[in-house]
């Protein structure tokens, strides 16, 4: 709760900033279009958290995203009706996450070479088999899913609302939730406890292929062709998002409140960049910067609990 209290401060000292520096940036078009920008950020990082409770990572979720971002494009240039294109697209990100899952769960593979692999392979794999080239000619049921700009944004945010509202219900009320936690926390514990450790572990990665999925879905629908490198350093953003709004790194801790506080922060990073003046290439550095500082307050807190037992 620490770290999300302290994220959370961040931010209202950014918009505070912004307030009285750049007070343009509270115009509703561009607040709207920076919401915009961090819905499948969101929804990606409420994957992500899951993984990294479960004391698990995924770094393959950028190159699932551009392929299920090219899948929905050419499933809706086939003609499918769009409900079809976003359960067909969250469904090909299910069995990425599934490869990875199984890789890891079952075979043993250490998450961060598993889907390193997959990075890997899935995108030299769309490179190769779109030569780069963007999807185009697509109908007009996709952009906005035909109902309009206006419409097609409202629906865009209260999808990624409800997603995260009974997510996060989930979390704080099924039994499975907490089966992912007490996996993170201690695997051979929950193993012994009666809980399948490798189940949670397939069933994390899958979820994460979902969100990948529908997320894809969510940001391809804005424009009026698919690009084919969409999705490069997502999961990076993912990461941090999660680990800066509270979610240990080893696994065991973390909520979706704190990874909502962490995309909001990150993701206004940039665009305050912009009104403020300064060069947009600092946005990474500082998102760096704020990671590192999160990272080490754990490594920092970590230790002082371990000195404080050996003297108790």
């Amino acid at each position: 709760m620490t770290r999300e209290r302290s994220a959370l401060a961040a931010w209202i000292v950014l918009l505070a900033l912004l307030a009285v520096l750049a007070p343009a940036f509270f115009a509703f078009g561009n607040l709207r279009d920076v919401v915009l920008s961090m819905v499948p950020v969101l929804v990606v990082a409420i994957g992500m958290t899951f993984v990294i409770v479960s004391g698990q990572i995924d770094i393959s979720i950028g190159s699932q995203f551009a392929v299920c971002s090219i899948a929905a494009g050419l499933m809706a240039v086939a003609g499918l009706p769009m409900v079809f294109v976003a359960l067909g697209t969250c469904v090909l990100g299910i069995a990425f996450g599934l490869i990875n899952g199984a890789l890891v769960s079952w075979l043993g593979v250490p998450s961060i070479v598993a889907t390193l692999a997959m990075m890997v392979a899935a995108r030299e794999g769309l490179r190769l088999g779109t030569g780069g080239a963007w999807v185009q000619n697509l109908p007009s049921t996709f952009q906005w899913l035909g109902l309009g700009q206006g419409a097609g944004q409202f629906v865009i945010l209260l999808v990624a609302a409800v997603l995260f509202g009974v997510v996060a219900w989930a979390a704080r009320n099924v039994a499975g939730a907490r089966a992912v936690y007490a996996t993170g926390s201690d695997a051979e514990a929950a193993r012994l406890s009666g809980i399948d450790t490798r189940m949670v572990t397939l069933a994390v990665f899958a979820g994460m292929g979902a969100m990948a999925g529908l997320a894809a879905v969510l940001n391809a629908i804005r424009f009026s062709d698919v690009q084919s490198n969409a999705g490069v350093g997502l999961e990076l953003k993912a990461i941090a998002a999660v680990v800066v709004g509270g979610a240990s790194i080893t696994g065991g801790r973390g909520t979706l409140v704190g990874t909502l506080i962490g995309v909001a922060l990150l993701g206004s990073i940039g665009p305050a960049l912009t009104f403020l003046g300064i060069s947009p290439y600092w946005e990474k550095a500082i998102q760096g910067g704020i990671i590192l500082t999160a990272v080490m307050g754990e490594a920092i807190a970590a230790r002082r609990s371990r000195l404080s037992g050996r003297h108790a």
